[in-house]
């Protein structure tokens, strides 16, 4: 499977921006899926996870503020960020795990001041 991400930019503190994170070559519908992040000079860290069957789990960090959801009809993967803050700026990557194991290129989110 490739997975394919969009809807990063540039957005101002308090802003929102909407992630999502499309499958081709197979299909997700039945994998857990994560959204995982990267700021320049930290480790590559979990931001929010969604299971086959919807159940979500976020890092401390963004709970409340981000929504992890699944679209079967399209078999994508969002992202919801509201509240967005400048230490939220980082690459944005989705992973699929088993049988994948699969990362796709990622999408910048950079939040300004």
């Amino acid at each position: 499977v490739q997975l394919v991400e969009s809807g990063g930019g540039l957005v101002q503190a308090g802003g929102s921006l909407r992630l999502s994170c499309a499958a081709s070559g197979s299909s997700f519908r039945a994998n857990a899926v994560a959204w995982h992040r990267q700021a320049p000079g930290k480790q590559r860290e979990l931001v929010a996870i969604i299971t086959a069957g919807g159940n979500t789990d976020y890092a401390n960090s963004v709970k409340g503020r981000f929504t992890i959801s699944r679209d079967n009809a399209r078999d994508t993967i969002n992202l919801q960020m509201n509240s967005l803050k400048p230490e939220d700026t980082a690459v944005y990557y989705c992973y699929a795990g088993n049988p994948y194991y699969a990362w796709g290129r990622g999408t910048q989110v950079t939040v300004f001041s």
